[in-house]
């Protein structure tokens, strides 16, 4: 927990954007990508790790994010904001751009560490949440589960959906064992994520 405290007490700040697979920086630190339906939090999530209330542009607005998002914390670690997929009003080319651009990346970069995959505490598993898991799972990327939002549920209904989405994770390969639940407004599970995170960064 200490280790993740000061990892991102450490500067954090946007370095770098891509709307094409081809205009990615160079590989250099260990990322971290952000990944999840439209809505589900990636912004005001990373937002909460790096204690910055703007740092990622957050928006009610499902879609908003359109390209790959790169922040360095302390010079040590990478988190990509990604776009999210789901978004049921966009038109279908911009779906095809925007999924083509994260599952691309999600394949081939050399640095990627873990994924977060992003789920709402709030509604149920969408089935391009399944679909996610089983591009991540086939290409070996290993990803952890972390629930947003968990401030909203009554505390039955949280724990029934932990319990569900922790079963679901065990049936897949790549998934990091432990799910988290977080909720960027009050802070819950924030110290937890930033510790696991800390685990993939080099020592400072």
């Amino acid at each position: 927990m200490e280790q993740g405290r000061l990892l991102f007490a450490g500067e954090s700040r946007f370095f770098y954007a891509a709307q094409r697979i081809d205009q990615l920086p160079d590989p250099d630190l260990g990322e971290i990508a952000f990944a999840g339906r439209s809505n589900v939090g990636k912004s005001s999530l990373i937002n909460a790790l790096t204690g910055h209330r703007a740092l990622a542009r957050a928006s009610s607005e499902p879609g908003r994010t359109k390209q790959l998002n790169f922040f360095s914390v302390a010079g040590r670690l990478t988190l990509v904001d990604m776009p999210g997929y789901g978004y049921a009003k966009a038109n279908r080319q911009v779906k095809e751009d925007w999924q083509g651009l994260m599952f691309d990346f999600l394949r081939g970069r050399p640095t990627l560490r873990r994924v977060v995959l992003l789920l709402d505490s709030r509604i149920e598993l969408k089935e391009n949440d399944r679909e996610a898991m089983t591009l991540l799972n086939r290409a070996a990327v290993i990803f952890q589960i972390v629930l947003t939002k968990c401030d909203v549920p009554k505390p039955g209904a949280l724990a029934a959906k932990l319990a569900e989405t922790e079963a679901l994770a065990r049936t897949y390969a790549a998934a990091y064992p432990v799910v988290l639940c977080t909720s960027s407004g009050t802070g819950a599970g924030i110290p937890e994520l930033r510790a696991s995170l800390a685990e993939l960064a080099p020592a400072a």
